[in-house]
């Protein structure tokens, strides 16, 4: 593959988009177990499952990209654990011998309500990188409930349990919304005391699908200045978006930055088909863009998917808009062009350069840690 086929960043001389890929996303099932208030995915009562073939030629793909990094499977959803455990561990087999041979780990983001000894189990033997999802305390946690609307936290905070007394460790992924944006130490007294957490990123509330009230920049910047406190002030809670941060900074300073194209996010439906840039886009439909689908991974590699990618016209407008965002904006080296899904689900177009997500996420981050390190 040339830089021609993906497109160049004009100012960097760079592809814009990366030819190969380090994460691949795989929806073992599109059913989730809970109804989360602001979630976007269209399919989550469905209780389909992925095949075996559909796993075997994503391996396929893996095998044959024959990159020196290994790739990060991230199982996501629906809710991964909602599949059959026996089942999930057919879909596991065709990237064993990838996994021992180190060109594959696996990870799994779950919100950890149907977690019990043999998930733990499982977790174990395959050696994977743990991801909770939850937003805090009680009080905090409003906005993830089951399908009756009952609140879900004791069941997560049970299978958090279950994986620290099995000696696994997690992460956690906390979305932060309006209604809890103002409450920054809460959070970080809660995830500092959950037995087992060894960090939490915290994700600011995006807009995707269904309209809801947007946390403001002004908010963010407040909500990250005290997490900047916080680590000054000799925090031991390890923060995701601080330590990203703090790497690229370190990074720079000793010039070894990565100034390497955006990452393609390749993600795969229980049925095999495949959207390219943001896992955000699997399901979702538009008069503008069709469904987003690239391919069917059970017919085509993914790294074929990739070298034509400029086919499509998402992938087309989204090379434009990042060449747009390196040309124009300060935040750019750090930011790399924020992701595709928010582009869209924003303005209804990839073309735009600015989100309310990287005013939030990027920007807002990236003044409060300036404006608290500078005397």
């Amino acid at each position: 593959m040339t830089v021609r086929d993906i497109g160049i960043i004009a100012k960097t001389g760079q592809p814009a988009i990366a030819g190969s890929f380090h994460t691949l996303v795989l929806q073992p099932t599109s059913f989730c177990n809970l109804d989360c208030t602001y979630c976007y995915l269209p399919d989550r009562r469905s209780r389909r499952l992925m095949p075996v073939p559909v796993a075997t030629a994503c391996a396929r793909s893996v095998e044959q990209q024959r990159s020196v990094h290994p790739v990060s499977v991230v199982w996501h959803g629906g809710e991964p654990t909602a599949t059959p455990i026996d089942h999930f561990r057919e879909l596991l087999a065709p990237f064993e011998e990838l996994r021992r041979a180190g060109r594959v780990r696996h990870e799994i983001q779950t919100n950890a309500t149907l977690i019990n000894q043999r998930w733990c189990d499982l977790f174990a033997a395959y050696e994977f990188e743990i991801g909770v999802s939850i937003d805090g305390p009680d009080s905090l946690n409003l906005n993830r409930l089951d399908r009756a609307g009952h609140a879900t936290t004791a069941r997560t905070i049970r299978g958090m349990s279950a994986l620290a007394e099995a000696g696994l460790q997690y992460s956690v992924i906390c979305v932060v919304t309006p209604e809890t944006i103002d409450h920054p130490d809460e959070l970080v007294a809660f995830f500092t005391d959950l037995p087992g957490c060894e960090s939490v990123g915290f994700n600011i509330e995006e807009q995707e699908g269904a309209a809801r009230t947007a946390v403001s920049e002004e908010a963010a910047y407040q909500f990250w200045s005290r997490l900047v406190r916080h680590r000054l002030a000799g925090g031991r809670l390890r923060i995701r978006d601080l330590d990203r941060l703090a790497d690229y900074l370190g990074a720079t300073r000793a010039g070894r930055a990565d100034h390497g194209p955006y990452e393609p996010i390749p993600t795969v439906g229980h049925d095999g088909r495949t959207v390219l840039l943001s896992p955000e886009l699997l399901g979702i439909t538009s008069p503008r863009y069709a469904d987003f689908i690239a391919g069917n991974v059970r017919y085509e590699p993914i790294g074929g998917m990739l070298a034509r990618a400029r086919e499509l016209r998402y992938v087309a407008e989204f090379v434009a808009a990042l060449d747009d965002c390196a040309d124009q904006c300060a935040f750019y080296d750090f930011c790399r062009g924020a992701q595709a899904g928010n582009r869209y689900f924003e303005h209804g177009t990839f073309t735009a350069r600015e989100t309310a997500y990287c005013r939030t996420t990027r920007q807002a981050l990236i003044r409060a840690a300036a404006d608290q390190l500078t005397p």
